[in-house]
Protein backbone atom coordinates (compact mmCIF):
# COMPACT_ATOMS: atom_id res chain seq x y z
CA UNK A 1 0.00 0.00 0.00
CA UNK A 2 2.87 2.38 0.77
CA UNK A 3 4.33 1.84 -2.70
CA UNK A 4 0.94 2.52 -4.29
CA UNK A 5 0.58 5.75 -2.32
CA UNK A 6 4.08 6.80 -3.37
CA UNK A 7 3.27 6.20 -7.04
CA UNK A 8 -0.02 8.05 -6.63
CA UNK A 9 1.68 11.07 -5.04
CA UNK A 10 4.38 11.11 -7.71
CA UNK A 11 1.72 10.99 -10.43
CA UNK A 12 -0.15 13.86 -8.76
CA UNK A 13 3.01 15.98 -8.66
CA UNK A 14 3.88 15.29 -12.31
CA UNK A 15 0.23 15.87 -13.28
CA UNK A 16 0.31 19.28 -11.58
CA UNK A 17 3.52 20.21 -13.43
CA UNK A 18 2.01 19.07 -16.72
CA UNK A 19 -1.10 21.12 -16.06
CA UNK A 20 1.09 24.15 -15.30
CA UNK A 21 2.95 23.90 -18.62
CA UNK A 22 -0.27 23.32 -20.55
CA UNK A 23 -1.81 26.36 -18.88
CA UNK A 24 1.21 28.53 -19.70
CA UNK A 25 1.01 27.44 -23.33
CA UNK A 26 -2.66 28.44 -23.42
CA UNK A 27 -1.85 31.87 -21.95
CA UNK A 28 0.95 32.52 -24.40
CA UNK A 29 1.90 30.27 -27.28
CA UNK A 30 4.89 28.17 -26.21
CA UNK A 31 5.73 25.11 -28.36
CA UNK A 32 8.40 24.05 -25.87
CA UNK A 33 5.99 24.29 -22.96
CA UNK A 34 3.39 22.34 -24.92
CA UNK A 35 5.84 19.54 -25.65
CA UNK A 36 7.00 19.43 -22.03
CA UNK A 37 3.43 19.39 -20.76
CA UNK A 38 2.55 16.53 -23.11
CA UNK A 39 5.70 14.63 -22.12
CA UNK A 40 4.86 14.96 -18.45
CA UNK A 41 1.34 13.75 -19.23
CA UNK A 42 2.88 10.61 -20.73
CA UNK A 43 4.81 10.11 -17.47
CA UNK A 44 1.54 10.47 -15.55
CA UNK A 45 -0.02 7.78 -17.71
CA UNK A 46 2.91 5.44 -17.12
CA UNK A 47 2.73 5.99 -13.36
CA UNK A 48 -0.98 5.29 -13.45
CA UNK A 49 -0.33 2.06 -15.35
CA UNK A 50 2.13 1.08 -12.61
CA UNK A 51 -0.48 1.88 -9.96
CA UNK A 52 -3.12 -0.15 -11.76
CA UNK A 53 -0.62 -3.01 -12.02
CA UNK A 54 -0.14 -2.96 -8.25
CA UNK A 55 -3.89 -2.95 -7.70
CA UNK A 56 -4.23 -5.86 -10.12
CA UNK A 57 -1.67 -7.78 -8.08
CA UNK A 58 -3.39 -6.91 -4.81
CA UNK A 59 -6.87 -7.87 -6.01
CA UNK A 60 -5.72 -10.92 -8.00
CA UNK A 61 -7.87 -9.65 -10.84
CA UNK A 62 -9.21 -6.54 -12.57
CA UNK A 63 -9.33 -3.71 -9.98
CA UNK A 64 -12.68 -2.04 -10.69
CA UNK A 65 -15.00 -2.89 -7.80
CA UNK A 66 -14.24 0.00 -5.44
CA UNK A 67 -14.94 3.73 -5.86
CA UNK A 68 -11.17 4.26 -5.51
CA UNK A 69 -10.47 2.04 -8.50
CA UNK A 70 -13.36 3.49 -10.51
CA UNK A 71 -11.98 7.02 -10.16
CA UNK A 72 -8.44 5.74 -10.78
CA UNK A 73 -9.57 4.23 -14.09
CA UNK A 74 -11.55 7.36 -14.93
CA UNK A 75 -8.50 9.59 -14.38
CA UNK A 76 -6.44 7.21 -16.51
CA UNK A 77 -9.06 7.38 -19.27
CA UNK A 78 -8.90 11.19 -19.18
CA UNK A 79 -5.10 11.09 -19.49
CA UNK A 80 -5.33 8.80 -22.52
CA UNK A 81 -7.99 11.06 -24.06
CA UNK A 82 -5.82 14.14 -23.43
CA UNK A 83 -2.85 12.47 -25.12
CA UNK A 84 -5.02 11.59 -28.12
CA UNK A 85 -6.20 15.21 -28.37
CA UNK A 86 -2.57 16.39 -28.12
CA UNK A 87 -1.98 15.03 -31.63
CA UNK A 88 -4.77 17.15 -33.10
CA UNK A 89 -4.47 20.74 -34.24
CA UNK A 90 -5.86 23.43 -31.95
CA UNK A 91 -6.38 21.09 -29.02
CA UNK A 92 -4.49 23.10 -26.39
CA UNK A 93 -7.56 24.38 -24.55
CA UNK A 94 -9.28 21.01 -24.80
CA UNK A 95 -6.27 19.39 -23.14
CA UNK A 96 -6.27 22.11 -20.48
CA UNK A 97 -9.91 21.50 -19.51
CA UNK A 98 -9.53 17.72 -19.66
CA UNK A 99 -6.38 17.90 -17.52
CA UNK A 100 -8.14 20.11 -14.99
CA UNK A 101 -10.96 17.56 -14.75
CA UNK A 102 -8.59 14.58 -14.61
CA UNK A 103 -6.30 16.17 -12.02
CA UNK A 104 -9.27 17.19 -9.84
CA UNK A 105 -10.66 13.63 -9.86
CA UNK A 106 -7.21 12.17 -9.23
CA UNK A 107 -6.60 14.53 -6.29
CA UNK A 108 -10.09 13.92 -4.88
CA UNK A 109 -9.52 10.19 -5.03
CA UNK A 110 -6.21 10.52 -3.17
CA UNK A 111 -7.55 12.58 -0.25
CA UNK A 112 -11.07 11.14 -0.01
CA UNK A 113 -10.92 7.41 -0.73
CA UNK A 114 -8.72 4.43 0.01
CA UNK A 115 -7.96 1.32 -2.01
CA UNK A 116 -9.38 -0.82 0.77
CA UNK A 117 -12.70 0.99 0.90
CA UNK A 118 -16.18 -0.37 0.23
CA UNK A 119 -16.26 -2.86 -2.61
CA UNK A 120 -19.25 -3.66 -4.81
CA UNK A 121 -17.95 -7.19 -5.20
CA UNK A 122 -18.83 -8.03 -1.61
CA UNK A 123 -22.57 -7.84 -2.19
CA UNK A 124 -23.02 -8.82 -5.81
CA UNK A 125 -23.09 -12.38 -7.04
CA UNK A 126 -23.19 -11.54 -10.76
CA UNK A 127 -19.56 -10.53 -11.15
CA UNK A 128 -19.53 -10.70 -14.95
CA UNK A 129 -22.45 -8.32 -15.37
CA UNK A 130 -21.14 -6.04 -12.64
CA UNK A 131 -17.75 -5.88 -14.37
CA UNK A 132 -19.40 -4.97 -17.66
CA UNK A 133 -21.54 -2.32 -15.95
CA UNK A 134 -18.53 -0.64 -14.32
CA UNK A 135 -16.40 -0.70 -17.49
CA UNK A 136 -19.19 0.69 -19.68
CA UNK A 137 -20.03 3.38 -17.11
CA UNK A 138 -16.39 4.44 -16.92
CA UNK A 139 -16.04 4.67 -20.71
CA UNK A 140 -19.32 6.55 -20.85
CA UNK A 141 -18.19 9.11 -18.26
CA UNK A 142 -14.94 9.68 -20.15
CA UNK A 143 -16.81 10.29 -23.42
CA UNK A 144 -19.39 12.55 -21.77
CA UNK A 145 -16.59 14.50 -20.07
CA UNK A 146 -15.00 15.13 -23.46
CA UNK A 147 -18.38 16.19 -24.86
CA UNK A 148 -18.86 18.61 -21.97
CA UNK A 149 -15.39 20.11 -22.50
CA UNK A 150 -16.23 20.88 -26.12
CA UNK A 151 -19.60 22.29 -25.04
CA UNK A 152 -17.83 24.65 -22.62
CA UNK A 153 -15.41 25.67 -25.37
CA UNK A 154 -18.35 26.31 -27.69
CA UNK A 155 -20.03 28.65 -25.20
CA UNK A 156 -16.75 30.43 -24.48
CA UNK A 157 -15.95 30.91 -28.17
CA UNK A 158 -19.51 31.99 -28.96
CA UNK A 159 -19.42 34.62 -26.21
CA UNK A 160 -16.06 35.99 -27.36
CA UNK A 161 -17.09 36.15 -31.00
CA UNK A 162 -20.41 37.77 -30.15
CA UNK A 163 -18.64 40.50 -28.17
CA UNK A 164 -16.01 40.76 -30.95
CA UNK A 165 -13.14 40.18 -28.54
CA UNK A 166 -10.41 38.75 -30.75
CA UNK A 167 -7.10 37.47 -29.49
CA UNK A 168 -4.44 34.91 -30.33
CA UNK A 169 -6.13 32.48 -27.91
CA UNK A 170 -9.41 32.72 -29.83
CA UNK A 171 -7.63 32.02 -33.11
CA UNK A 172 -6.10 28.87 -31.62
CA UNK A 173 -9.49 27.42 -30.71
CA UNK A 174 -11.39 25.20 -33.14
CA UNK A 175 -14.25 27.03 -34.83
CA UNK A 176 -17.83 26.87 -33.58
CA UNK A 177 -18.85 24.22 -36.10
CA UNK A 178 -15.96 21.97 -35.10
CA UNK A 179 -16.48 22.27 -31.34
CA UNK A 180 -20.21 21.65 -31.79
CA UNK A 181 -19.51 18.60 -33.96
CA UNK A 182 -16.97 17.13 -31.53
CA UNK A 183 -19.25 17.69 -28.55
CA UNK A 184 -22.13 15.94 -30.31
CA UNK A 185 -19.93 13.04 -31.45
CA UNK A 186 -18.55 12.43 -27.94
CA UNK A 187 -22.04 12.54 -26.42
CA UNK A 188 -23.36 10.30 -29.19
CA UNK A 189 -20.77 7.74 -28.10
CA UNK A 190 -21.19 8.22 -24.34
CA UNK A 191 -24.99 8.13 -24.16
CA UNK A 192 -25.51 4.59 -25.56
CA UNK A 193 -22.65 3.34 -23.38
CA UNK A 194 -24.37 4.83 -20.35
CA UNK A 195 -27.73 3.35 -21.37
CA UNK A 196 -26.27 -0.13 -21.91
CA UNK A 197 -24.43 0.02 -18.57
CA UNK A 198 -27.74 0.80 -16.84
CA UNK A 199 -29.51 -2.07 -18.61
CA UNK A 200 -26.74 -4.44 -17.51
CA UNK A 201 -27.02 -3.16 -13.93
CA UNK A 202 -30.79 -3.61 -14.03
CA UNK A 203 -30.48 -7.20 -15.26
CA UNK A 204 -27.99 -7.90 -12.49
CA UNK A 205 -30.37 -6.52 -9.87
CA UNK A 206 -33.34 -8.49 -11.16
CA UNK A 207 -31.33 -11.73 -11.37
CA UNK A 208 -30.28 -11.30 -7.73
CA UNK A 209 -33.87 -10.69 -6.63
CA UNK A 210 -33.00 -7.21 -5.33
CA UNK A 211 -35.83 -5.45 -7.18
CA UNK A 212 -36.44 -3.07 -4.26
CA UNK A 213 -33.26 -1.28 -5.34
CA UNK A 214 -35.14 -0.10 -8.42
CA UNK A 215 -36.98 2.33 -6.13
CA UNK A 216 -33.71 3.91 -4.99
CA UNK A 217 -33.28 7.67 -5.50
CA UNK A 218 -30.20 6.96 -7.58
CA UNK A 219 -32.38 5.27 -10.20
CA UNK A 220 -34.37 8.48 -10.64
CA UNK A 221 -31.32 10.75 -10.94
CA UNK A 222 -29.63 8.33 -13.32
CA UNK A 223 -32.68 8.20 -15.57
CA UNK A 224 -32.95 12.00 -15.50
CA UNK A 225 -29.33 12.33 -16.57
CA UNK A 226 -29.76 9.76 -19.32
CA UNK A 227 -33.01 11.41 -20.39
CA UNK A 228 -31.30 14.79 -20.77
CA UNK A 229 -28.72 13.28 -23.09
CA UNK A 230 -31.38 11.43 -25.09
CA UNK A 231 -33.30 14.66 -25.57
CA UNK A 232 -30.02 16.36 -26.49
CA UNK A 233 -29.50 13.86 -29.30
CA UNK A 234 -33.13 14.16 -30.46
CA UNK A 235 -33.01 17.96 -30.50
CA UNK A 236 -29.63 17.90 -32.23
CA UNK A 237 -30.88 15.65 -35.00
CA UNK A 238 -34.04 17.74 -35.45
CA UNK A 239 -32.06 20.96 -35.72
CA UNK A 240 -34.67 22.82 -33.67
CA UNK A 241 -32.24 24.13 -31.08
CA UNK A 242 -29.33 26.52 -31.48
CA UNK A 243 -25.75 25.52 -30.81
CA UNK A 244 -25.80 27.53 -27.59
CA UNK A 245 -28.88 25.69 -26.33
CA UNK A 246 -27.31 22.34 -27.23
CA UNK A 247 -24.10 23.21 -25.37
CA UNK A 248 -26.13 24.13 -22.30
CA UNK A 249 -28.05 20.85 -22.53
CA UNK A 250 -24.76 18.96 -22.64
CA UNK A 251 -23.47 20.74 -19.55
CA UNK A 252 -26.77 20.20 -17.70
CA UNK A 253 -26.64 16.48 -18.46
CA UNK A 254 -23.11 16.26 -17.12
CA UNK A 255 -24.15 18.10 -13.96
CA UNK A 256 -26.71 15.36 -13.32
CA UNK A 257 -24.06 12.72 -13.92
CA UNK A 258 -21.88 14.31 -11.24
CA UNK A 259 -24.87 14.59 -8.89
CA UNK A 260 -25.67 10.95 -9.55
CA UNK A 261 -22.13 9.92 -8.58
CA UNK A 262 -22.23 11.98 -5.38
CA UNK A 263 -25.48 10.26 -4.42
CA UNK A 264 -23.51 7.04 -3.95
CA UNK A 265 -23.04 8.05 -0.32
CA UNK A 266 -26.80 7.86 0.29
CA UNK A 267 -27.64 5.07 -2.13
CA UNK A 268 -28.15 1.39 -1.46
CA UNK A 269 -26.52 0.66 -4.82
CA UNK A 270 -23.01 1.91 -4.09
CA UNK A 271 -23.17 2.96 -0.49
CA UNK A 272 -19.80 4.43 0.52
CA UNK A 273 -18.52 7.52 2.23
CA UNK A 274 -14.82 7.39 1.54
CA UNK A 275 -13.92 6.03 4.94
Amino acid sequence: MQLLNGIYDAALLVYALSLLFVFSDCLKRSPGGKRLGTGLLVVVGLLQVAGLGIRFSQEKGLPIFTPYDFLFWFAFSIVLTSLAVAFTRGGEFTILLLSMAGFSVFLLNRVWLTAGGHTLETWSAVYGWLTMHVILANLSFAALTLGTVFAILYLFLHTRLKSKKWSDRIRRLPNLETTDKYSYTAILVGTPLLGISLVVAGLSIVSEGRTLLLKDLKVLTTLIGLGIYIFYIIFKKSGRKSGVSMARWAILGYAFIILNFLLNSWSDFHGWSGE
